[in-house]
C-alpha cells in the first residue's frame, strides 16, 4: 500500500475536537478494512500555532483516503502521496 498525507487547516480547533476527529479517522479506517478496503491510520501531527495538521494513512488510492475523510466528516485541504521516513 501507499502512504498518503492528508493536509488540514484546523486553526482554532479545541483539543477535545481534535481528539474526536482522530478517533473518527481511526474508527473509519477500521470500518473500511472490515468491509474489505485496505486502509490504515498511521498517525497525525498538529501544529497548534497555525492550525496545520498532517495525517498519514496507508491505502490503495487517494480516492479511498478522501472518501474516509468525507465519511468521517473531517475537513481537509488535499491528499498527497507521502514518504513515511519513520526509522524502523
Amino acid at each position: 500500500m501507499t502512504v498518503y498525507m492528508v493536509e488540514r487547516n484546523l486553526k482554532g480547533i479545541e483539543m477535545s475536537a481534535l481528539a474526536e476527529a482522530q478517533q473518527a479517522a481511526i474508527r473509519k479506517a477500521n470500518d473500511f478494512r472490515a468491509e474489505g478496503t485496505p486502509m490504515r491510520y498511521i498517525r497525525s501531527t498538529f501544529a497548534p500555532e497555525d492550525g496545520r495538521c498532517m495525517c498519514l494513512f496507508e491505502a490503495e488510492s487517494p480516492e479511498d483516503v478522501k472518501r474516509l475523510n468525507d465519511e468521517a466528516q473531517i475537513p481537509y485541504d488535499r491528499v498527497v502521496v507521502a514518504m513515511d521516513l519513520t526509522p524502523p
